[in-house]
C-alpha cells in the first residue's frame, strides 16, 4: 500500500497511542497495517511511561468528544459516527495503560471499560439443564461426562490428514462467503500448524489482504470443531472482515484508524462475535451434513446426526469459561480447583480444562474470553437471520452499544428477537 503522510490530530494520535502501548504489551497489536513510517519512528524512541499514555488517552477522548478535525478521510457526514467509534476504542486503551500504570481494576470493571459490554456469571442451574439435556441426546450408557469425552475425543483428526480437511473446508466456505458477500480481489490465506500457544486457532492479518492462520495443534484437532474454527478465522470471520474493510474503509475512504486491531477494545468482541457466527451464516444453524462431506470422504470421523443435537444441547456451556474467569480475577481461587471446575461443568477432559484456563491466565488475554461469551450472543441478535446485517458487521464501524441500540429498535418494531 502506499505510504501516505497523517495530519496531526486525533487519528494520528490514536494509531500512535496503539502502537506505544503495543511495546508495553506482547500481542496488543494485533495487527497493523498503517503508515510504516509511523511504526518505525514508534518503535525507535524511548518506550512512554504508562503514566504518560493514561494522559494521552484522557486527551484524546477530550479531542474526540470536543469534534476536534480528524484529518485525513475527511470530516464529511461520516465524522461524528467515526469519532463515536474512535472514543469506545480509546476508552479501551485507557483502561488498558491504567492497568499497566498500576492502578487497581476489577475483573468487570476491566471487561467493561475494554469491550463494552459486562460480564456476568452464569447460574449453575443453567449448567446442570445443559447436562441434563446432552445426556439425553448423547449415545451410550455411564457418567456424562466420561461419554462426552470419550465420543469428543474419538473425533480427533488423524495428523497426515488434517491440512487436506482444512484446505477443503476452506475452500468450500471462501466460495460460499464470496458468494453472499463478496471477496477483494488478490485475498489470500497461508494456513499453518504450530504448538505452545494458548489458543485453539489464530489469524495473523499481514496487511495487503493476507492472512497468517494458526491452527495449535498441542491438543488433537477435533473434527467436531474443524469448520468452526476455519470459518471463525477465515471465511467469513477474521480475514473476511480484515480484508472488506481494508478495501473499504482504508483504501477507498482513508478511514487510517482501521489500518490497526488493537486487543482490550470494542471492535475485538465485535470481531469475535461475527467469527463464531459465521459459520452458521454462511452453511445455516445445522452445518452438519455440509461438514460431514467435507471429512467423511477424508476418512475422519465425523457423527454428524449427533454433532448436531450436542450443539443445540451444550451451547449454554460456553458461560463455563467466563464463571471460571471469575472465579480466578473476582474470587482469587487456585488455578487447579478451576480447572477442575472447568472440567466438570464444561464435561471436558482435564488437559483440555487445562488448556482453557490457561488462555483465561494469560496477561494479554484474560479478559478475552468475555469477547466470545457475549459477542456471539450479540451479533446473533443483531443479524437476526440477515445477510445484509451480518455484511454491515464485516463492513462497518460499529460498536457493542450500536448493536444494542439497534436490536431494542426491532424489539420495539416487533421484529423476533
Amino acid at each position: 500500500m502506499t505510504e501516505v503522510a497523517l495530519d496531526v490530530g486525533p487519528l494520528r494520535d490514536y494509531l500512535t497511542l496503539g502502537l506505544r502501548l503495543g511495546r508495553h504489551i506482547d500481542g496488543f497489536v494485533d495487527a497493523y497495517y498503517g503508515p510504516a513510517s509511523l511504526a518505525d519512528v514508534v518503535g525507535a524512541e524511548p518506550v512512554v511511561s504508562p503514566e504518560r499514555l493514561v494522559d494521552d488517552t484522557r486527551q484524546l477522548l477530550s479531542d474526540l468528544t470536543a469534534g476536534a478535525p480528524l484529518g485525513t478521510g475527511g470530516d464529511d457526514g461520516a465524522a461524528p459516527a467515526r469519532r463515536h467509534w474512535m472514543a469506545a476504542q480509546v476508552e479501551g486503551m485507557r483502561t488498558t495503560a491504567s492497568k499497566l500504570a498500576g492502578d487497581p481494576v476489577g475483573y468487570a470493571d476491566e471487561v467493561e471499560s475494554c469491550y463494552g459490554v459486562r460480564p456476568t456469571r452464569v447460574d449453575d442451574e443453567v449448567l446442570v439443564e445443559a447436562h441434563r439435556r446432552l445426556d439425553e441426546v448423547l449415545p451410550g450408557a455411564g457418567p456424562l461426562a466420561e461419554r462426552l469425552v470419550e465420543w469428543r475425543e474419538s473425533h480427533a483428526v488423524p495428523v497426515d490428514r488434517l491440512e487436506a480437511a482444512v484446505s477443503s473446508l476452506a475452500e468450500d466456505l471462501r466460495e460460499r462467503t464470496d458468494r453472499l458477500f463478496g471477496l477483494p480481489e488478490g485475498e489470500h490465506i497461508e494456513f499453518e500448524f504450530v504448538t505452545d500457544e494458548p489458543w485453539s486457532g489464530f489469524n495473523y492479518y499481514l496487511g495487503d489482504l493476507q492472512s497468517r492462520v494458526a491452527i495449535n495443534t498441542d491438543l488433537p484437532v477435533l473434527s467436531t470443531s474443524l469448520a468452526h474454527l476455519v470459518a471463525h478465522e477465515a471465511y467469513p470471520g477474521h480475514h473476511t472482515e480484515h480484508t472488506r474493510k481494508e478495501v473499504g474503509l482504508v483504501r477507498r475512504r482513508q478511514w487510517w484508524e482501521e489500518s490497526i486491531f488493537l486487543v482490550g477494545t470494542p471492535q475485538c468482541l465485535l470481531a469475535e462475535g461475527l467469527a463464531d457466527l459465521g459459520l452458521e451464516v454462511v452453511m445455516g444453524r445445522h452445518p452438519e451434513a455440509d461438514v460431514a462431506a467435507h471429512l467423511q470422504p477424508l476418512g475422519i470421523r465425523y457423527d454428524a446426526d449427533v454433532v448436531a443435537a450436542l450443539s443445540d444441547a451444550g451451547e449454554a456451556l460456553g458461560a463455563v469459561r467466563q464463571n471460571a474467569a471469575f472465579r480466578l480475577h473476582e474470587d482469587g481461587a487456585d488455578p487447579d480447583v478451576v480447572i477442575d471446575e472447568v472440567a466438570r461443568w464444561g464435561l471436558l477432559s482435564r488437559d483440555r480444562a487445562a488448556k482453557a484456563v490457561e488462555f483465561l491466565t494469560h496477561p494479554t488475554w484474560r479478559a478475552y474470553l468475555t469477547c466470545y461469551v457475549e459477542g456471539l450472543p450479540l451479533c446473533r441478535s443483531f443479524v437476526n437471520g440477515d445477510p445484509a446485517r451480518f455484511e454491515r458487521l464485516l463492513s462497518e464501524q460499529l460498536t457493542p452499544q450500536d448493536l444494542m441500540d439497534q436490536i431494542a429498535i426491532d424489539g420495539e418494531s416487533g421484529l423476533p428477537a
